[in-house]
């Protein structure tokens, strides 16, 4: 593990508290913009506290998981401390909502409704199944799964058959927002870093970081137009 210290002040795995924090100013800036309109629809809402979230749990996760855990109250019987729960689940709320919005997207082009309240209900449903399973196990691979099956499965499936009816650019940004994320997963789960100063977590975040910077290109395309 890296460490700096400055004047008496231990951080440590700063790249990674510094990426993380990229990620985290660039869905502050995105929640920040769309926030400007004047606009009250569902789908601006999800949109809107998708990056609020995502950057509060990257945030969290940089500072609080990686810089300075060292530092809080921790039982050392426990796999992995507790005070990694804040940014994990803050995250899993965050997928949960562009779920939601790739949903609401798409509602125009579902003529049945079912399908519409079934994946709706859907998303709840997972949601609290995932946030369960990491509050009681600590294990971040239910983090992960919750993610890849909200992106791949869920995000990238109503985009993808949005793309396909329209060929809607809001779409094509989105499923290759989502390609960033799913390479971003790989290098973490197969730890590829390029150095001890600049590991897998950096490399990941760097990828996050295109990924929530394409969301927000498609966001505005988004809330300019809908599927018809």
């Amino acid at each position: 593990m890296t460490s700096i210290d400055w004047m008496g002040i231990r951080m440590d795995e700063p790249v990674t508290v510094l990426t993380d924090l990229i990620v985290s100013a660039i869905c502050f800036y995105a929640f920040f913009k769309i926030n400007r309109r004047s606009e009250s629809s569902i789908l601006f809402s999800y949109l809107k506290f998708y990056f609020l979230s995502m950057g509060v749990a990257t945030a969290l996760g940089g500072i609080i998981g990686h810089g300075f855990l060292y530092s809080l109250p921790y039982n050392g019987t426990l796999a992995v401390s507790p005070w990694k729960l804040p940014g994990w689940l803050v995250s899993m709320f965050s997928i949960a909502l562009i779920e939601r919005a790739s949903i609401e997207y798409a509602r125009p082009l579902i003529s049945d409704r079912r399908v519409f309240r079934f994946f709706t209900w859907l998303n709840i449903v997972e949601l609290l199944i995932f946030i369960t399973l990491t509050f009681t196990t600590l294990n971040f691979f239910f983090v992960e799964a919750h993610s890849a099956y909200g992106l791949l499965v869920v995000t990238s499936g109503f985009h993808g058959y949005n793309y396909w009816k329209t060929k809607n650019q809001a779409s094509s940004l989105s499923l290759m927002a989502v390609g960033c994320s799913a390479l971003a997963a790989v290098i973490f789960m197969n730890q590829w870093g390029i150095h001890v100063w600049f590991n897998h977590f950096d490399v990941s975040h760097i990828l996050m970081a295109m990924g929530a910077s394409l969301f927000y290109l498609s966001t505005k395309k988004m809330l300019g137009t809908r599927p018809t």
